[in-house]
């Protein structure tokens, strides 16, 4: 039988809870509270931030009033090297801690969890009230998203040419990431599930937006570099801190209360760390066939792979892709060179483009003679290419920003040429293509949960453009938006 914890007992009156008190704090039974005292069960690991923060303790000092000495699972991961050094740094930690409490969760596994987009987005509304969120009817699918927007940032079909691509890049201070025990914890459950996934967390640079204005005649704004790993390991967490209040782990949000509690903190952008990146409907024109029917557009829609970082295991537009430079910080802040990059990379075979896989080593890695096959086709005359930013959102479940585009290859000859060339890499676990004729087949994915909320609001975005200036390719029901 195990020992009663008396240890436990008496930091919980340390700091002022009762066992009602605390299992109220935790969104827990008070049952569970006595379990954990009686020695019978221990706190799961999920729960473990927020126990060790509501005490005031840190994690080791936890484990040492639950008795414990875990063993911890050795793990070769060196890519993680960096995020493990950058959590003990921000952490306070002994170098090699944050190794440690991470081979140490690998020995006691727990579950991933799955939560659909629509509850997501329900979630999020019932937060930040509901105001401008995206919500859109294509048919019979009706939908909600978690895209904070407006409407003035709809509908833009803004061309993303030397003058529409208006973005620009300035110097200036790190936004403020602090970081405590709590956040902590929710960092290690992080590179946790890094490892057993097989995620890539790649200390890489993005751009931080700190100023935008989108129109229909120019993309406008101001980003600021920032780590990728500031970006992961801070903000991001608080869509597992979601996904413990939606599956029952947990009932509070410490982070998100801390870090972006309303809509006026969503949208202070200089203020806090807002990455982001660039998405797009992908369409290609395709001739009349005997089988197929009348001349198309193919609509390219991806399932993206357990190892990204962003709607892991979601359905998503392609290209999909976060917003950072390759070498020339300054011309790759523009959203076009961020679409050019992701097409190579996601779809005609690129790996040394990866921005993930490490250090880029080629000094122009767009200069024309590195391109594939389809993009020197693509650039070699004017108008083969059309790239458009039809939409801007900021996404609630993590404050990111989206720049939805589309785009429209209008010449058959691409297709003809390298439809069956076209692949995508190791970010997708699969490819779906659709027909801009086939209103009831994209209807029944329009209304799929499995969607990310920036992938949805892309894809909805991207059909009605299309829809516009598609001419007799596209007959599909019209998409009717609407913002709260």
């Amino acid at each position: 039988m195990r020992r009663r914890r008396m240890e436990l007992v008496a930091a919980r009156r340390a700091a002022g809870f009762s066992q009602e008190s605390l299992a109220e704090a935790l969104g827990v039974d008070r049952t569970t509270v006595m379990t954990w005292e009686a020695g019978t069960h221990a706190p799961t690991l999920h729960v473990r931030p927020r126990l060790a923060w509501v005490l005031k303790r840190s994690t080791e000092q936890l484990e040492e009033l639950l008795g414990e000495r875990s063993r911890a699972v050795a793990f070769e991961r060196p890519d993680l090297d960096p995020a493990l050094a950058w959590l003990d740094r921000h952490a306070g930690w002994a170098s090699g801690t944050a190794r440690q409490r991470v081979g140490e969760g690998l020995a006691r596994p727990v579950p991933a969890a799955a939560v659909g987009r629509r509850h997501l987005a329900d979630a999020l509304a019932n937060y930040y009230g509901g105001a401008n969120q995206y919500a859109a009817q294509f048919g019979s699918a009706d939908v909600l998203t978690s895209v904070f927007t407006r409407a003035d940032w709809l509908d833009l079909g803004c061309a993303l040419s030397p003058t529409g691509d208006a973005l620009m890049t300035s110097a200036g201070a790190s936004a403020n990431t602090e970081f405590d025990e709590y956040a902590a914890g929710v960092a290690t459950r992080k590179l946790i599930e890094a490892v057993t996934k097989g995620t890539r967390l790649t200390d890489a640079p993005v751009y931080r937006l700190v100023d935008i204005s989108p129109s229909t005649v120019a993309i406008r704004g101001r980003f600021e570099v920032a780590s990728f790993l500031d970006y992961a390991l801070t903000v991001d967490l608080l869509e597992q801190e979601l996904l413990d209040v939606l599956t029952g782990r947990t009932t509070n949000l410490p982070l998100r209360d801390a870090r972006m509690p309303t809509l006026e903190s969503v949208v202070d952008l200089p203020n806090r760390l807002c990455g982001g990146g660039v998405l797009a409907l992908f369409a290609v024109a395709r001739p009349a066939d005997p089988y197929r029917g009348a001349a198309d557009y193919v609509l390219l829609v991806q399932e993206r792979s357990k190892q990204v970082v962003n709607a892991a295991g979601r359905l998503a537009v392609i290209p999909k892709g976060f917003h950072g430079p390759l070498n020339d910080v300054r011309a790759d802040c523009r959203i076009g060179a961020t679409l050019r990059r992701e097409l190579e990379e996601e779809l005609f075979g690129r790996a040394d483009v990866d921005i993930t896989g490490g250090p880029v080593r080629a000094a122009e890695p767009m200069h024309r003679t590195r391109l594939s096959e389809p993009m020197r086709w693509l650039l070699a005359e004017p108008g083969r290419l059309r790239m458009e930013c039809t939409a801007f959102g900021l996404n609630l479940v993590s404050g990111n920003y989206e720049f939805a585009c589309l785009i429209v290859i209008e010449d058959e000859e691409f297709w003809e040429r390298f439809g069956g060339h076209i692949e995508a890499n190791w970010e997708s676990a699969g490819l779906r293509q659709y027909s801009s004729r086939d209103g009831d087949s994209l209807e029944e994915l329009i209304a799929d949960n499995s969607w990310s909320n920036e992938g949805l609001f892309a894809m909805l975005q991207g059909v009605r453009r299309l829809a516009e200036i598609g001419g007799n390719r596209v007959r599909l029901p019209p998409v009717e938006w609407r913002v709260g």
